[in-house]
């Protein structure tokens, strides 16, 4: 039996590009057939919903009540709701998993991480780190920039993608690196939960935590992505518009070419 969950989803309690509360995903997500979601709320230097001059306990307080209105509405009607978030580096996010409020409350320089501090931290304390839409390519976008060491994996497919070009390349650069790689609807209002439209992963296992997915993802244990027939299908005429950094594990840009790196021929 394979069980689905949804990977990326954001209330408007904790993210103020999104306008759905969390309880409001949870009967729409059950009807999909999900076994669980987890609630991934822009965290403190993306777009996030709460002030960022509050006290960190109230801050941190505030940010997790998207997740705790979609948990306890989730427990009344049978669908399971995990914790995690959305960090944003210039305009590169990522997924974090593993980790909880109380976790939160008892490290404040969360907020002040960097690229690596943030994979050392999470990984130290039994999280990962999953590159979130990395082709993605929107006008407040500046420079794409390609993580090789600090991350778990890849998601590979987005439903917030305007164009599956993006989606295509993040497979290819998940498997240049080798890493496991999940789909998620990256949803932000209820309208944007669909059979049609959303996106996610499937376990082999039920989840019982969210060290469960944690586990999946570091052991490459994962079952395959809900996705449209051929989203991720690699055509060969895909196209970058945007300037592209390739990091390496030192946290230095390496000056290569990015159809190079990924050992294609670029379009």
């Amino acid at each position: 039996m394979a069980y689905l969950y949804e990977t990326h989803v954001h209330t408007s309690q904790g993210s103020s590009c999104a306008s759905s509360k969390g309880s409001e995903y949870i009967a729409r997500y059950q009807d999909l057939g999900y076994t669980g979601i987890i609630i991934t709320d822009h965290f403190f230097r993306g777009t996030t919903a709460i002030d960022r001059s509050l006290p960190w306990e109230k801050w941190v307080n505030d940010f997790c009540r998207g997740y705790e209105d979609a948990k306890e509405e989730g427990a009344r009607r049978g669908l399971d709701v995990f914790f995690g978030w959305e960090e944003r580096f210039g305009s590169d996010d990522f997924l974090v998993y593993g980790l909880d409020k109380e976790w939160l409350l008892q490290h404040p320089e969360v907020p002040n991480w960097t690229w690596k501090e943030q994979y050392d931290e999470v990984r130290r304390y039994g999280g990962c780190i999953i590159h979130a839409h990395p082709f993605r390519q929107r006008f407040y976008i500046k420079t794409i920039n390609l993580i090789t060491d600090f991350i778990d994996g890849v998601e590979a497919a987005n439903a917030g993608s305007k164009d599956k070009t993006n989606d295509a390349l993040a497979l290819v650069y998940a498997k240049k690196l080798g890493l496991p790689v999940i789909a998620g609807s990256d949803s932000h209002n209820i309208s944007e939960v669909g059979e049609d439209i959303s996106m996610g992963v499937y376990l082999d296992k039920k989840m019982d935590s969210i060290s469960d997915f944690v586990d999946a993802v570091l052991n490459n244990s994962l079952g395959p992505m809900k996705i449209p027939a051929g989203h991720c299908d690699f055509q060969g005429n895909e196209k970058i518009i945007l300037p592209v950094n390739i990091i390496d594990e030192n946290d230095q840009i390496t000056g290569r070419d990015v159809w190079e790196f990924l050992g294609i021929k670029g379009a």
